[in-house]
């Protein structure tokens, strides 16, 4: 999809302006094609923050994503110059 959606708690938005979105602890980053999927995961752990990220962008670039059965989009890492911030 050209966009994609993450969502996460408020208090991380600052270190993911610089860092861009890392995997963690995790394999893979988890981007979502709605709204609501991705405001359900972001408001586990605080106030959510949703981040639309220009997947499409990221392709063309050569970011290679996986997809699971349920539609979560999966890249190694985002940087932050793709990620547009509310």
């Amino acid at each position: 999809p050209e966009f994609l959606i993450h969502g996460t708690p408020q208090q991380f938005v600052a270190v993911i302006s610089r860092e861009g979105l890392k995997k963690m602890k995790r394999h893979h980053v988890h981007l979502h094609g709605d709204e609501n999927t991705a405001l359900a995961v972001g408001q586990r752990r605080g106030k959510p923050v949703l981040l639309k990220i220009r997947s499409g962008e990221m392709s063309q670039a050569g970011f290679e994503f996986f997809v699971t059965p349920n539609q979560v989009w999966l890249p190694d890492r985002v940087p932050p110059e793709y990620i547009d911030f509310p």
